[in-house]
């Protein structure tokens, strides 16, 4: 059986969600990455909540110039701003069944250079 990418990443998602869940003291930071944007948003699984999002397509990044890696790390510090104004500090990360490097790698940096804690 052949399988695509996608129901790879799906399949690694899955065992991924089974271990992490966002509670309201620690949510959930999750992660979706497309060919062209990458959107992050901060969840709370308890009560079905997303306390923050934030994207590349944000019109205070969009602005911005420069290549997909930077601009991840520019969503995920936006992003751990408006954590904190929402009072979060800490989070579980939910790479979302990507492999830990490129965009996703920048935008968790990006996070903890804006102050959130994994």
């Amino acid at each position: 059986m052949a399988f695509s990418k996608d129901l790879r990443r799906l399949k690694i998602r899955k065992r991924i969600r089974g271990t992490v869940s966002g509670t309201e003291q620690r949510p959930r930071l999750s992660v979706f990455r497309s060919n062209k944007e990458i959107y992050a948003q901060i969840i709370d699984d308890v009560t079905g909540k997303t306390i923050s999002a934030a994207s590349s397509r944000d019109k205070d990044i969009v602005s911005i110039s420069g290549n997909k890696e930077e601009k991840a790390n520019l969503v995920g510090k936006s992003l751990a701003e408006k954590a904190m104004k929402a009072g979060v500090e800490t989070v579980s990360f939910d790479r979302g069944g990507y492999l830990y490097h490129g965009r996703v790698k920048s935008l968790a940096e990006g996070a903890r250079e804006g102050g959130l804690k994994f």
